[in-house]
C-alpha cells in the first residue's frame, strides 16, 4: 500500500522537495514518474532528472502561462493536456508499474478546473498501491483529509518581494 503525501504552502521548495523524495526513491531502485501540471517551458531541474535512470518527466508541450490570461481555447488544450498526463500515471500507478507518482503543481490545477476533478478525487481517495506525491498552494480539503503526510512549506522572506526576478538554476 503507498501513501498519499502533500507539499503545500506559500513558500518557495514545494517542487524542489518533491523532487529530492523522487531523487531518494530512484537511488533505492524504485521507478518514479513524474507529472509537471502548469509547467511547460525550460525548467534546469529537467536537465538533472534526464540524467536519473528510474526517473521519468513528462509535462505538456508547451507553457500555457498565468490562468488568468488564457483564453477559453487554452483553457481547453491545456485540461486536455492534464487530463491525458493524469490517466497516464493513474494508469502506471494501477498497473504497478512506478512505485511513485508525483503531481507536481496539483493543487492549482485541480482548484482551476483545468483537470477532470472526479477523475483526481476517485484515483487520489482511493486505496493507493504506490507513493503517490502532490504539491501546490491550498490544497483541497478534501486532499488534506486523506493525506498521510502533509509538509507546508511558509515564506518568510523572498527576494521576490524585492523585485527580483526568477534567477535560472534556483526558481526555474
Amino acid at each position: 500500500m503507498g501513501y498519499l503525501h502533500i507539499y503545500c504552502g506559500d513558500g518557495k521548495g514545494k517542487t524542489t522537495a518533491a523532487l529530492g523524495l523522487a531523487i531518494r526513491a530512484a537511488g533505492a531502485g524504485k521507478r518514479v514518474f513524474i507529472i509537471q501540471l502548469m509547467k511547460g517551458g525550460e525548467t534546469s531541474e529537467l536537465n538533472s532528472l534526464k540524467k536519473i535512470e528510474n526517473i521519468t518527466v513528462e509535462r505538456c508541450d508547451r507553457a500555457y502561462g498565468f490562468t488568468d490570461k488564457m483564453t477559453e481555447a487554452e483553457r481547453q488544450e491545456i485540461t486536455a493536456c492534464h487530463n491525458r498526463l493524469l490517466e497516464k500515471g493513474f494508469g502506471l500507478v494501477k498497473e504497478k508499474k512506478t512505485d511513485m507518482l508525483i503531481i507536481d503543481e496539483f493543487c492549482a490545477a485541480y482548484n482551476y478546473g483545468l483537470m477532470d476533478t472526479a477523475l483526481a478525487e476517485s484515483f487520489l481517495l482511493g486505496e493507493l498501491p504506490a507513493e503517490v506525491v502532490i504539491t501546490g498552494r491550498d490544497p483541497a480539503e478534501i486532499f488534506v483529509a486523506a493525506a498521510d503526510y502533509i509538509s507546508e512549506i511558509k515564506c518568510i522572506k523572498h527576494p521576490f518581494d524585492r523585485g527580483v526576478v526568477a534567477r535560472r538554476g534556483i526558481e526555474y
